[in-house]
């Protein structure tokens, strides 16, 4: 198993790609945290990986957007599980909004939530990676509308573009301390950002032909943040079906 005794961390794992990051996470011998701020989500995600293999999983109910509480989650981690080897910041939320008609609140929310949160985990579990002096793995998520513009969304394109040079940031400055870190790009996976309801797909618009699922992510997460990527570090990840590719200039 590729992750055999590895504790992760993963934000937004209640849904989508966190939740099924983290059974693949469990699947392949890590004991994973379940990061949410919805507790009723990561109960679940929790109960159902711990029916199969026990005491592999635990929930922490935190708003990562702010410094306090996820100082507070990493030092809980830490006094439980000893320790934190991989961290996954997949956490957002979305606007849909153009530069006149958003509000500030608005903004300020989904940047919180979207961009301040990759910097709070990140900073708070790096310095827990160095203190323990052993490595580490930080994968943090992206999206498609962080390469490029987009008529509907204006806090999350900002959001997800900071992400893509944060993660090279943040790699530079941690490697000397074996900690690699990189970003994954998805595009159209499951639900929309924020919400319940499964697309369909009559409206795909890449070279596979279909939507993307949350395993498709959770599988290159696995592949990142384990030994067979060992000599990948700054990079970005396309796993969008080739939707990228196909945009206009």
């Amino acid at each position: 198993m590729r992750l055999q005794d590895k504790v992760v961390v993963i934000t937004g794992a209640g849904r989508n790609i966190g939740e099924a990051t983290a059974y693949l996470c469990a699947k392949e011998g890590a004991r994973v945290v379940i990061v949410d701020n919805d507790q009723g989500r990561a109960g679940r995600v929790a109960d159902n990986i711990n029916k199969d293999t026990p005491n592999v999983a635990m929930t922490k109910a935190v708003d990562v957007s702010s410094t306090s509480a996820v100082k507070k989650m990493v030092d809980e981690i830490v006094s439980e599980w000893g320790g934190i080897d991989v961290l996954v910041n997949n956490v957002a939320i979305s606007d849909h909004s153009t530069i006149v008609d958003l509000k500030e609140e608005e903004w300020d929310r989904v940047i919180d939530v979207s961009l301040k949160s990759v910097f709070n985990c990140g900073q708070a579990v790096s310095r827990q990676m160095i203190q323990q002096g052993r490595g580490g793995c930080i994968v943090n998520l992206g999206s498609t509308s962080g390469h490029r513009g987009r008529s509907n969304a204006t806090a999350y394109t900002a959001a997800k573009a900071g992400i893509l040079n944060l993660t090279r940031s943040m790699a530079i400055q941690l490697s000397q301390y074996k900690i690699r870190v990189n970003s994954i790009t998805p595009n159209r996976v499951g639900s929309p950002v924020g919400m319940d309801e499964e697309r369909t797909d009559s409206d795909v618009s890449n070279l596979i032909g279909r939507h993307g699922v949350p395993s498709d992510v959770a599988k290159a997460i696995v592949f990142m943040i384990s030994d067979d990527a060992s000599f990948i570090t700054a990079a970005d990840l396309l796993v969008d079906g080739g939707a990228f590719a196909m945009s206009e200039p």
